[in-house]
């Protein structure tokens, strides 16, 4: 019988050892998965940031660029070619042309004053409506634009990008942007406006005769105005992490 109990004492140490060394094993196991685990996790970690700091290529500088032009082109033109997008946006209206300023002003003195806001307003149709036709002129532009270009502008102004479109391009625009503002008068009948004007005010005794160039006049306004808010685009791009609608462009403006 005592015999009995010590080879039960015995078998109760050695399985509470059993037990001590399978925990310790269990343990060991645990902590090597962890740890392969964690080496894992650093290694990825480790190749993300050499990711992130890699150099950009200066082709990658030049594609973003061009993406940052193309994002404020679109946007701008889809902006300013909607119904009021000239009317009624203040930085861009078309007012009544400033070389006939005195016109408009004999005009209203013999109360022609709404039809001369009613002309103003076609202008402005004139413009949004021509400004739909202007999103591909801008990216045909967009892709002549060189790398030696883009890195030129990559650490220039915030308009940089922009100032280069327009000195690239401005005379090319108004040889094809003409065409199609002249189609935009006709279709919003321009001439049913300004022809009681210029005829009212030409038969008023002692003034200057003129018929400016309207076609031009708008051409030149509406290219102005989208240029302008194409700067705006590209200043958001630059200044604004939330403006920047794609990878590429997240790292080129990321440390400008």
């Amino acid at each position: 019988m005592i015999w009995d109990y010590v080879c039960s004492m015995i078998n109760t140490t050695t399985m509470m050892k059993f037990k001590s060394a399978g925990a310790a094993i269990v343990c060991m196991c645990t902590l090597a998965s962890c740890s392969a685990q964690i080496l894992k996790d650093l290694e990825k970690t480790a190749g993300d940031v050499m990711q992130v700091e890699k150099p950009l290529t200066e082709g990658e500088v030049a594609s973003g660029l061009k993406e940052a032009l193309e994002v404020g082109a679109k946007n701008s033109t889809n902006l300013v070619s909607k119904l009021d997008g000239f009317n009624k946006n203040t930085k861009i209206r078309i007012p009544f042309p400033p070389e006939a300023a005195k016109m408009e002003e004999k005009l209203r003195a013999i109360g022609m004053g709404d039809q001369v806001d009613e002309f103003v307003v076609t202008l402005n149709r004139a413009a949004e409506e021509a400004s739909k036709k202007a999103t591909p002129i801008f990216v045909d532009a967009i892709k002549q634009m060189s790398i030696t270009d883009a890195m030129g502008i990559l650490k220039g102004s915030n308009n940089a990008a922009t100032q280069y479109l327009q000195d690239k391009t401005t005379g090319s625009l108004h040889e094809a942007f003409k065409p199609v503002v002249h189609e935009a008068t006709q279709s919003v009948n321009l001439t049913k406006y300004w022809s009681p004007l210029i005829s009212a005010y030409n038969k008023i005794p002692m003034v200057e005769k003129m018929n400016p160039d309207l076609d031009q006049y708008i051409t030149q306004k509406a290219t102005d105005g989208l240029f302008l808010m194409i700067a705006d685009e590209e200043a958001k791009i630059r200044t604004d992490p939330m403006a920047r609608v794609t990878d590429l462009l997240k790292r080129v403006f990321a440390n400008k």
